[in-house]
């Protein structure tokens, strides 16, 4: 198995986007990128527009190879409604568009069905299926919050299991807080663990100190009651600038059990450039820099 973040947090952009290559099938998993419209009451930079269009475009070179497309739920740094043709010809798994579900995003759900109808091979609803392509499983969490409560709604976690090594991609859980989303990491069982973890820049705004440190003790019980060699933790936690201070618990338990934590980024061998927790340096040491301007899609 071959796992590529294709853009991510650590690259500078909000993404989970990830190509996964087996001896049967490629899969893309979450085949969208965005920005922060605003931070620290700034729009975004010419930089991180810049590296967007990259990495979107990227994405779309993927996208050709995939066989299967995988949406986890219907944020737009997840899934890109007005770019259709990616899923031509595609076998594409799905959150289930109306049920366990909010009303923003079963209002994104339905516009993004009906601009992909007809077009590809295969759609099917996700949620707590499994699928099976040759040696290679993908298997689905049921619904799971969006971070700690419904306020955002639900996702779906991804295992795919080759037969030889497993992967779990975990979507937008937030941490992990919740024993529902900890207990099918548990079960799958994964050498390598894609996690977006803690919400921790809206500390004490929209995510509480103790979901943080439930999102730690989980980790570390991850690291003793599974066979994980991998973990990789990005997206919302690569917003926060003190991300390796907070992690400082899960490192030391990570050594221990001779796990490696490390950024997508660092996994893909590029260096980490946190755009957006940097947004107010780059304003500040580069005010005049352009980029050809693209839409910039919120969460």
């Amino acid at each position: 198995m071959k796992i590529t973040p294709l853009a991510a947090d650590s690259f500078g952009t909000r993404s989970m986007a990830c190509f996964v290559e087996t001896k049967d099938v490629n899969i893309l998993i979450d085949p969208s990128v965005s920005l922060a419209p605003i931070r620290y009451n700034k729009p975004p930079h010419a930089r991180e527009i810049k590296r967007m269009n990259e990495h979107w475009e990227s994405i779309k070179k993927h996208a050709k190879k995939a066989d299967i497309l995988v949406i986890t739920h219907y944020h737009y740094d997840h899934h890109n409604p007005e770019y259709p043709e990616m899923y031509k010809g595609k076998i594409v798994l799905v959150k289930h568009p109306t049920e366990n579900i909010n009303k923003s995003q079963k209002h994104r759900a339905a516009y993004f069905l009906e601009k992909i109808k007809g077009l590809p091979k295969q759609l099917e609803f996700s949620d707590g299926k499994e699928f099976k392509f040759g040696k290679t499983k993908i298997a689905f969490s049921k619904e799971t919050f969006h971070g700690t409560n419904n306020l955002l709604g639900y996702v779906t976690e991804v295992l795919v299991d080759d037969s030889k090594e497993r992967f779990v991609h975990t979507s937008d859980i937030e941490g992990p807080a919740v024993q529902k989303q900890v207990d099918f990491i548990l079960k799958a069982n994964p050498q390598t663990l894609y996690l977006d973890g803690p919400l921790s820049y809206m500390l004490g705004f929209r995510y509480s100190q103790a979901d943080l440190n439930k999102s730690i003790n989980n980790l570390i019980k991850i690291f003793s009651k599974t066979k994980i060699k991998t973990l990789i933790v990005d997206h919302h936690f690569l917003r926060d600038i003190r991300w390796k201070e907070r992690f400082e618990k899960v490192f030391k338990a990570a050594e221990k059990k001779k796990v490696k934590v490390m950024t997508a980024a660092e996994y893909a061998g590029k260096p980490i450039e946190m755009l957006e927790a940097h947004r107010n340096a780059l304003w500040r040491e580069h005010p005049n820099e352009k980029a050809r301007m693209s839409k910039v899609l919120e969460e």
